[in-house]
């Protein structure tokens, strides 16, 4: 039996949501890929090591963590049996055999004591209903010097900025602040300290980075598969006509982005480590 604590993360990412990430994650790695670099030179993965990535979708990340750790280890964790289902399939296509994937709640998962060297995780730690206690739950898991790195947004991102400014307009706000509390929440460098040092982390460092990110081939098609399939939830239940003049004004929004042949919207990110004692 998994056991889960953040009720409504599960229930998404198990539903149409999860299938809709798991669907397209071709494109939605490619999406997050500028991140890659900065997440594991943070990480800096030893060829012995055993890695933990945190919120792992469909395993992009932890394929990478695995070949660096090509002596040692990856596990994989995630609520999404859907994007699970397409990591081990891509792992297995890829002759990875360093790695597994487990479906759980990093919250209350029962991890390994002092067994990994290093945990990472690209933007899949902002969403736990007490992250105090997950991240806890990680350091647990972590051995002495243990490194902890992951990616998160920064305030002034303007990729959530000019789609979340444009969706303000059209969605309640309630809802729309709702969905988007984890991921604000994290943008503060000051509360990202203070929920590690809280959960037992030392050495707690944020260092801001920048990269263009890949939404698509002009500002419409962006647009469209933002609506369709990113940002999905946000607009369930909303009235057809408030659908469809948002995306007309994303697309408005987004067209000033286009260079190139693609849409390629600059985000800032914040890289944080961190150590166990």
């Amino acid at each position: 039996m998994t056991l889960v604590a953040n009720v409504r993360q599960e229930e998404a990412w198990n539903g149409e949501e999860g299938r809709r990430w798991a669907d397209h994650h071709p494109r939605l790695d490619r999406m997050a890929a500028p991140a890659n670099k900065h997440l594991f030179a943070a990480a800096d993965i030893g060829e012995r090591d055993r890695v933990l990535d945190i919120g792992c979708g469909t395993g992009d990340t932890t394929r990478i963590a695995a070949r660096h750790a090509a002596r040692g280890c990856a596990l994989g964790i995630d609520l999404s049996a859907p994007m699970l289902e397409i990591a081990r399939r891509l792992s297995a296509e890829q002759a990875i055999g360093n790695i597994t994937f487990e479906r759980g709640d990093a919250q209350v998962h029962p991890l390994k004591d002092a067994h990994f060297e290093v945990a990472i995780s690209r933007a899949g730690v902002m969403f736990f209903d007490d992250p105090v206690a997950a991240f806890a739950n990680v350091r647990r898991s972590l051995r002495p010097k243990g490194r902890l790195a992951f990616v998160c947004h920064r305030a002034g991102n303007s990729q959530t900025g000019a789609i979340s400014d444009t969706l303000a307009q059209h969605l309640p706000a309630p809802e729309l602040e709702g969905r988007l509390r984890g991921v604000a929440d994290f943008t503060d460098p000051t509360h990202i300290r203070d929920v590690l040092d809280e959960a037992g982390f030392m050495a707690v460092a944020t260092s801001p980075v920048e990269y263009l990110t890949v939404l698509g081939n002009d500002a419409a098609d962006a647009a469209d598969f933002l609506f369709d399939v990113q940002l999905a939830g946000f607009f369930s239940g909303a009235e057809e006509s408030a659908t469809a003049r948002a995306r007309a004004a994303l697309a408005t929004a987004l067209r000033r982005y286009e260079r190139g042949g693609a849409v390629r919207l600059p985000a800032s990110a914040w890289i944080v480590t961190a150590q166990t004692e």
